[in-house]
């Protein structure tokens, strides 16, 4: 039967790699994933195998900020490892092609035995470390058969997965590969425990570390802090869609809520291609202007539009208050790069798979929004009882500080 597993599942990738190709004909995101699977190839051909690497794999660039921590550390302490890094979707490799840290950065080729042996033998790892999600079967069971010590970090389980239900015995032999897995929560633990799987640590998150680290390091926005001067109250949108857009958009352009106080907005759209922006500040009128081409007085603007990258962990200790986007789509995005400034969190109603937004909204530090009426009852509370907007910091503040510490913990084990 598991014979016939795998081979229903190497069908299914195989299947899968030949609609990414068909796709990448009129797909961006696709060209991209069967170019950049292709160039993994190239790139592995002029690649020095003679020392051995320490592997890490993310599926994305969530992945990424979550494995990060791991990766510097292992810099800081062991300079001269060489970190190989894969990513499996085009959002993560394409903003992190570049990192300097890693000696090599590539897509994970398409998981089959052949590709999994081929890929494994080039880049010879002395350990591989899965970020959070990612379990391939080909190149576990490669990891395996090559004894090389195999790590999950930051992972979180949901009684929804495979691995859980009763023909998950395919699904749970992969977990068997794994040396150690350091997982985020005591649910996690709990499912874990009901199949019989023991190799755990509940370690939490490595991304409280990150963000704790960026916040201690981030550096002044000169604009933002002359388009902060005068407001009683700056709202921070980041990673905002035009679902979310449509929810608190309306707040900040009622003449209304200018009586109330100074309020200003910085908005940080998800997407910054020139047609998005240039709409959303359409939409918003004369009272917004671009980052990029900021006017001689930011601090008599309403709203400031940020349209570059990179900056947005660093505006946020701008804010009194964060909305996150992403809630109206497949889901939020980062609260803690937000929450760890001691801001209060709002967000759409789409965040129940993300346990930080969960524990932002029990601690008393987020708050979920369905409609523009929730949001409009929300803000103005904050913005009226100055002693809960200073409580709901403090919890946020206390809630990141409290889940620091998964980044040494894997370090200690693992090197």
């Amino acid at each position: 039967m598991k014979k016939l597993i795998s081979l229903i599942y190497l069908i299914g990738t195989w299947t899968y790699s030949v609609g990414v190709k068909i796709a990448s004909l009129f797909n961006e995101k696709a060209s991209q994933l069967s170019k950049g699977r292709k160039q993994t190839w190239q790139k592995l051909q002029n690649y020095d195998n003679s020392q051995k690497c320490v592997w890490i794999h993310a599926a994305s660039l969530g992945e990424f900020e979550q494995g990060r921590p791991i990766i510097e550390a292992i810099k800081e302490k062991y300079p001269n490892k060489k970190i190989v890094l894969t990513f499996y979707s085009p959002s993560g490799y394409e903003v992190r092609k570049n990192y300097a840290m890693a000696d090599l950065v590539c897509y994970l080729p398409a998981d089959g035995p052949s590709n999994a042996r081929r890929f494994i033998e080039a880049i010879n790892p002395e350990v591989a470390i899965f970020v959070k999600y990612e379990f391939w079967h080909f190149f576990l069971k490669t990891l395996k058969k090559h004894n090389i010590p195999t790590y999950g970090v930051s992972v979180i389980f949901r009684y929804q997965q495979a691995f859980f239900k009763w023909y998950g015995e395919w699904f749970r032999d992969m977990l068997h590969v794994f040396r150690h897995i350091y997982i985020q929560d005591t649910a996690s633990a709990t499912l874990l425990d009901s199949i019989g799987i023991s190799n755990y640590t509940v370690a939490g998150d490595t991304r409280f570390d990150r963000v704790r680290k960026i916040a201690e390091a981030s550096a002044n926005v000169d604009i933002a802090r002359r388009f902060a001067i005068g407001a009683q109250t700056i709202m921070v949108a980041g990673s905002s869609w035009e679902p979310d857009e449509d929810v608190y958009l309306p707040y900040f352009l009622n003449a209304n809520s200018q009586k109330q106080g100074r309020l200003k907005l910085i908005v940080a759209t998800h997407e910054v291609d020139r047609s998005r922006v240039e709409k959303l500040q359409a939409r918003i009128g004369a009272q917004s202007f671009f980052y990029t081409n900021p006017p001689a007085d930011p601090e008599n603007y309403q709203v400031m539009i940020v349209d570059t990258i990179g900056l947005l962990s660093a505006i946020y200790k701008y804010g009194q208050i964060a909305y996150i986007g992403g809630g109206f789509g497949k889901g939020i995005h980062n609260t803690l790069e937000a929450a760890t400034y001691g801001i209060p969190v709002i967000f759409g109603p789409n965040h129940k798979k993300f346990k930080e937004a969960v524990d932002l909204i029990n601690c008393g530090a987020g708050y979920c929004v369905r409609t523009q009426a929730d949001f409009e009852q929300i803000i103005t509370t904050l913005r009226s009882d100055e002693q809960k907007l200073k409580q709901a910091g403090i919890a946020a503040d206390n809630y990141v500080k409290s889940m620091c510490g998964a980044t040494d913990m894997v370090m200690h084990d693992i090197f």
